[in-house]
């Protein structure tokens, strides 16, 4: 556990790592040159009109983190303590936070000696905690102020950097925590509401205390777990963002730190690992790499436009020099990406610089009389308007700077002309950047229609893939789009033999910080990188840009040949490339495939000792006898291990792979740390389907082009879900879940991911490969007639193919049972679903029910039908995606029988509100607000008992909702404010929501906008989402809805519908857990959706925590929809998901339906819950001790799983 915090250990799905924290902040300086109390308390002031970026939990007066950053007040601690302190910046003090039975003081002298310095004592400070709520007092430090001064007598600079060194030692030997050790600033911060931090720390009221700069932060955490180190500022940092890419950063500094040395720092430098902390927060590491920098010699403005560079890459008006500035430290160091604003200070300077899409608007105000305030809000200190010489906002990749000693505000241009001139980046940068378009052609080879066949059926290619997912790609250059979820098995599920891609799926940003918007954001978006060894991050110079330059992280075979043969001719000497044969013999199973990756880690540590400086993994020329390992583990395995050996930064990786075809797989590549990817087989199949006819009118050479950019612009678009903007941030990113795999696969392979249920380990990863190359090798030869490729089955229901939930069959017994009311068909339905189900096609499939736990009762004393329907809702299907004539059946039907239909993100005809003449009512009781807010209005607001804000759907998270222009039909357009026949595609952020904060102020909002309303906030399930709705809940949400990753919608891109989320069972569960432990259970309404089909669904549901449920595939199924999956198209042959005025008169749904559809469900659950011994649904809540485990899973690949995390109830 941290130092004095009470964060929980890691138990069931609750991860302490997954917390997030978003905040307000603000900085307060004179131009005067004079320290004064004033300024403390204008800092203060601003400090207490922040509260509402903060937070308390389930106690007011425990707060999230408040702190002050100010100048050393030299005076005053030469007036309060009681040994000579020396001339002012000739010591070095700081707070540290210290346990009750702290012993090391002796230890710390000895640390001190050996590092030059001298203490001159200690100071106890006064504190005064009357006011602290019990969960902050239950793990407050004792506090007591240091001194030191360097037996040198060094000065400035010189003793920050012995300072940092005896720091860093200490914190790493001893159980201590320093906010701040300098000889220029000073921090005081703790676990504080914002009105509690002055009256906490007497220092601060001190007429005495004077500063001409003031650095303050109010925090607002996810959690309600105390932790005084997490509070801001830090040493020299305060923000309100998030750093997304913190995970991969971490990675790159560790593996960096062989190289770091510098003259500056005294000392042999190894001993100050690990620069970064990897249990710390992302402000903390920011933090301590930016300290790093600073004190290696650069300026504090030049240290932080490394790390948080302007958007560069396509600004047409930037100067060359200063694109050459930045081009060059794009080669040093890969941004630290991610919405914030950063404020930080040395005491000499302050200043901020806002990230490169200003999602974290800030604001500054100079008055006449020389006071300077910037602050992430307006209003922090009432300024009259006379006062004001100038007022602006901090404009995204700009940069706000005050010099203190010299009275004067620098601006933008300044500060980066003259970093930019301070050295000859363009002279080092064109001397060593190589272009991958200079580079000499290669020969290009065209491969037989015989040997493309023999590769696709060896890498497990099916017909359905060349059709959906190539074909479209290498013809358009676009992502394909497809419709409804999925329901199809996770891969740790699936008989089929799956590629290890499909064992994980891509995380996504939601509510903490925003995806981005790739289509309106794009010029802040760069896919271009490069790849080549790294040089000392600590001394800049020619070498260290002496690397290739990369347009696109995709290449093709002519562009693979070029980075090989680089040096051919010599021209370009140390760039060494060594080719890895990617292959295992199939004779050993999982322990040959062990060893070979052994093998070649060997051989790649070897290669790198003989000079390589580019590694390319290749999986070519496979044989009856070796079989390509699968790219993905090939790639991480390599990164992963020159990681550990500090030689990762060394050389680049370039994958040459066989398996790699879809979006997906490039991105999870570029993940885990490949620089360039070349997928020869996807490419080369897209040159045979031109050659054989099956994709007209383009060249084969256009096809392959097309295809690089589809997947160029498919990894750009994955990236904008996390909120990433380059390709070098997101380089071994690692921002996925692993979703089956065993966590010894993990460990060794894919270090840092997270797999929170176990699953198959290298002999199944082994197995699936020697499968699918069994059938380009089959061992008994060549059947005569065999297909040549699989069908497939994965994204359309195929006799052959993967199994689907909903098949030809589920689909007549449930709308038979429903249009005849027919109860007994109806339970051959859920049989038939709960079957599939439990035959390894869902998690809660491999659930049973405990029996002899309660005695059963008789179903007479469960609760009726009618109250089990109130739980009931349709799910957010909008008008435009489905008809008109749809989604009032839908509405009707809800209506009558007490549940709730949902709007979606279409709006709703002012018509509908008004009853109708038979007494029904078509008015929609859930109104959604989605971030297009088509059809929001305050009569649509008014007119709802319950308003969901959308923060993500299950179906495609990060992304915004998106109706072709196809199905914008005049009457489509009128509800929703649009034009006719224009697509229309939601921002995948609310543009009004950036952070935690902000969906607090919208939630208030929508609560004055309907008083009588319930706010929802829909999130889908992710590893931290439980974390995430705790924040929700103390936003003062009433309902938080768990989506699932299988969720369905009108329209998609496949990569979304496939491989983003996780099942609503886990997102479920750690909610429920996360809340639990926060103490915020009984505060909110929890609801899950995503593919519920049967009572059996809802009952577990409930024990894993929900109390309502969400149904929309299976009522759209009773209406009449077949699962076409064409609802992108308008050509829906059932009148279910189109506007097609003709199509729609096919339309034969009936509330009636639906209606019997939903109580047959109810009454289904009442037999469950009569068998399990609950009289009421509610007493089944959160019951996870009726549920157990499948005693023994019989299957080749499910059997490693453990759901246990899924059944724990967390430790209060």
């Amino acid at each position: 556990m941290p130092l004095f915090s009470a964060l929980p250990l890691k138990q069931g799905l609750y991860n302490p790592a997954q917390e997030h924290d978003a905040c307000g902040v603000a900085m307060v300086a004179t131009l005067n040159k004079v320290a004064t109390h004033e300024i403390v308390q204008k800092g203060l002031i601003a400090l207490r009109n922040l509260e509402h970026r903060g937070a308390s939990g389930a106690e007011v007066n425990s707060g999230d983190g408040a702190g002050i950053l100010i100048r050393v007040p030299d005076a005053f601690y030469q007036e309060v303590v009681e040994f000579e302190l020396g001339a002012a910046g000739s010591y070095a003090t700081g707070i540290a936070f210290l346990g009750g039975d702290f012993s090391g003081k002796e230890r710390i002298s000895e640390i001190a000696e050996e590092e030059g310095l001298k203490i001159l004592g200690w100071r106890k400070l006064p504190t005064n905690s009357k006011s602290l709520g019990k969960t902050a007092l239950s793990v407050m430090p004792n506090f007591e102020q240091i001194f030191v001064t360097a037996k040198d007598n060094a000065l400035n600079l010189a003793l920050e950097r012995k300072a940092f060194c005896f720091r860093k030692r200490v914190e790493h030997e001893l159980p201590i925590y320093f906010p701040s050790l300098s000889s220029r600033t000073i921090v005081y911060k703790g676990m504080l509401t914002t009105g509690q931090l002055e009256e906490f720390f007497p220092d601060l009221s001190d007429p005495r205390l004077v500063s001409p700069l003031a650095l303050v932060h109010s925090r607002f955490s996810t959690n309600t777990f105390p932790s005084w180190p997490l509070a801001h500022p830090y040493r020299y940092i305060a923000h309100n963002g998030e750093i997304n890419t913190v995970k991969g950063n971490r990675n790159w500094m560790a593996a960096r730190e062989t190289l770091l040395a510098s003259t500056l720092i005294p000392g042999e430098i190894s001993r100050l690992f690990p620069i970064v902390d990897p249990n710390g927060s992302d402000s903390a590491s920011l933090d301590e790499v930016l300290e790093l920098l600073y004190l290696s010699g650069r300026s504090l403005p030049h240290a932080m436009l490394m790390m948080i560079p302007e958007a560069w890459e396509n600004h047409a008006s930037i100067s060359e020099i200063r694109r050459d500035f930045y081009q060059f430290h794009a080669s040093l160091m890969e941004p630290w990406d991610g919405p914030a604003c950063v404020t930080f200070t040395d005491g000499k300077q302050i200043g901020a610089v806002l990230d490169r899409n200003g999602l974290r608007p800030s604001r500054y105000w100079v008055t006449k009389d020389g006071l300077v305030v910037l602050a992430s809000e307006v209003g922090v200190l009432d300024i009259a308007q006379d006062r004001i010489a100038r007022k602006g906002r901090l404009q995204p990749g700009r940069m706000f700077l005050v010099d203190i000693d010299e009275g004067r505000i620098i601006e933008d241009d300044e500060i980066k002309d003259e970093l930019a001139n301070g050295a000859p980046y363009s002279d080092w940068l064109h001397a060593g950047l190589i272009k991958l378009e200079d580079l000499p052609a290669r020969e290009h080879i065209v491969y037989p229609h015989s040997s493309v066949v023999r590769r696709q059926r060896a890498f497990g290619y099916t017909e359905e893939e060349l059709r959906i997912i190539i074909a479209p790609m290498a013809k358009s250059g676009g992502e394909p789009l497809g419709s409804m979820g999925t329901d199809t098995p996770i891969a740790a599920l699936s008989s089929k033999h799956r590629l290890l891609f499909d064992y994980f799926a891509q995380l996504f940003a939601q509510v903490t910080n925003p995806p981005l918007d790739a289509i309106r954001e794009e010029l802040v978006t760069s896919l271009g990188g490069s790849i080549g060894p790294e040089h000392n991050l600590l001394d800049p110079g020619p070498a260290s840009c002496r690397q290739i330059s990369l347009p696109f992280p995709v290449i093709d075979n002519d562009e693979l040949a070029k980075i090989i043969h680089v040096n051919a001719d010599g021209d370009h000497p140390g760039f060494i490339t060594h080719i890895v044969r990617g292959l295992f013999p199939i004779a050993g199973g999982g322990e040959s495939l062990a060893e070979r990756l052994v093998e070649i880690r060997n051989e790649v540590s070897d290669a790198i000792e003989e000079g390589a400086r580019l590694i390319v993994l290749s999986d070519r020329d496979g044989d009856a006898e070796n079989a390509p390992i699968p790219s993905l583990l090939l790639t991480a395995a390599v990164h992963h291990h020159l990681i550990r050996e500090k030689t990762r930064t060394k050389v680049g990786l370039v994958v040459e792979s066989g398996d790699v075809r879809e979006v997906h797989h490039v991105a999870l590549l570029v993940g885990f740390g490949a620089a360039a990817v070349n997928p020869y087989l996807a490419m080369e199949s897209a040159e045979d389907l031109v050659l054989q006819g099956v994709i007209t009118g383009i060249a084969p050479e256009k096809a392959v082009r097309n295809l690089i950019k589809a997947l160029g612009k498919g990894v750009l678009k994955v990236m904008s879900k996390m909120g990433i903007s380059t390709i070098a941030s997101y380089t071994g990113a690692q921002v996925f879940e692993a979703i089956g795999l065993s966590q010894e696969v993990i460990d060794e392979y894919f270090v840092g991911a997270t797999s929170r249920l176990g699953g198959v380990g290298l002999e199944v990863i082994a197995e699936e490969t020697i499968r699918r190359h069994h059938v380009a090798y089959p061992p008994g030869g060549e059947i005569p007639g065999a297909p040549r490729l699989t069908i497939g089955g994965e994204y359309q229901w195929r006799r052959e193919g993967e199994p689907h939930l909903f098949n030809p069959e589920t689909v007549f017994l449930l709308q038979h049972s429903t249009k005849n009311k027919r109860y007994d068909i109806f339970k051959k339905y859920t049989e038939k679903v709960d079957d599939q189900s439990r035959n390894l096609m869902t998690l809660r499939g491999l659930f049973a029910f405990k029996e002899g736990l309660r005695k059963p009762i008789p179903i007479d004393e469960v609760e009726p039908i009618t109250e089990i329907l109130k739980r009931f809702s349709t799910g957010a299907m909008s008008y435009g995606s489905i008809s008109k004539e749809a989604h009032e059946n839908l509405a009707i039907a809800m209506n009558r029988i007490g549940g709730k239909s949902n709007t979606g993100e279409g709006g709703e005809d002012a018509d509908r509100f008004l009853p109708m003449a038979n007494g029904d009512s078509k008015r929609s009781a859930i109104k959604q607000v989605a971030s297009g807010r088509f059809g929001v209005t305050s009569e649509y607001l008014v007119n709802s008992d319950d308003i969901q804000i959308k923060m993500a759907q299950g179906a495609k998270p990060g992304e915004g909702g998106q109706l072709p222009g196809n199905k914008v039909y005049p009457w489509i357009a009128k509800v929703r404010h649009s034009t006719p026949g224009v697509g229309l595609i939601s921002p995948p952020p609310h543009h009004d929501i950036y952070s935690i904060e902000d969906l607090a102020q919208l939630i208030h909002d929508l609560k004055n906008a309907n008083k009588e309303a319930r706010i929802h906030v829909k999130l889908v399930a992710e590893v931290g989402v439980g974390t995430v709705a705790a924040g929700v809940s103390k936003a003062h949400a009433d309902v938080v809805l768990i989506s699932g990753h299988d969720g369905g919608t009108g329209a998609s891109p496949l990569t979304s519908l496939k491989h983003a989320g996780a099942p609503w069972e886990l997102g479920l569960a750690e909610t429920q857990q996360t809340l639990i432990l926060n103490g915020l259970r009984d505060r909110i309404v929890v609801q899950a959706d995503g593919q519920m089909k049967t009572g059996r669904d809802v009952v577990i549901a409930a024990l894993l925590g929900a109390e309502e449920f969400g149904f929309a595939t299976a009522p759209l199924v009773v209406s009449g929809c077949v699962m076409m999956r064409v609802c992108h198209l308008d050509t829906c042959p059932v009148g279910v998901a189109t506007q097609n005025p003709e199509l729609r008169k096919k339309f034969t749904g009936k509330p009636e339906f639906v209606e019997t559809f939903f109580e047959y469900i109810a009454q289904e659950v009442r037999e469950i819950l009569a068998s399990l011994g609950f009289k009421r649904l509610e007493d089944a809540v959160g019951q996870v001790e009726a549920l157990e485990t499948k005693a023994a899973v019989d299957h080749w690949k499910a059997s490693g799983l453990d759901l246990a995390p899924l059944l724990a109830f967390p430790n209060v």
